[in-house]
């Protein structure tokens, strides 16, 4: 359903709960990658952060916020929690630097 089509606020608190678990879901399976870098990091030297690839993740999601009408700046903010959050989950199994 499209935000136009919905008739009540129970049509859109509706969409937004099934939204939220999608991003939930994408979240967890996010996590898994970032639990398999953790695996794969330590044989090839890297840390857990590596600051041109935060960069580099936080350029590609601000660019596609931008192309899809999204404020860049509230993106660029979650992004960097998320990040700052995945390199803690990361570190809590290789260390820091």
């Amino acid at each position: 359903m499209k935000p136009a089509d919905c008739a009540t606020m129970a049509d859109v608190r509706a969409e937004i709960d099934r939204i939220d678990g999608a991003l939930v879901a994408l979240l967890t399976e996010r996590a898994g990658y970032i639990d398999r870098a953790s695996e794969l990091k330590p044989a090839l030297g890297l840390p857990a952060r590596i600051d041109d690839r935060v960069e580099d993740v936080v350029a590609k999601v601000k660019a596609r916020a931008m192309a899809e009408g999204l404020d860049p700046e509230l993106v660029e903010a979650l992004w960097r929690r998320l990040i700052d959050w995945s390199i803690a989950r990361e570190e809590a199994v290789i260390g820091r630097d």
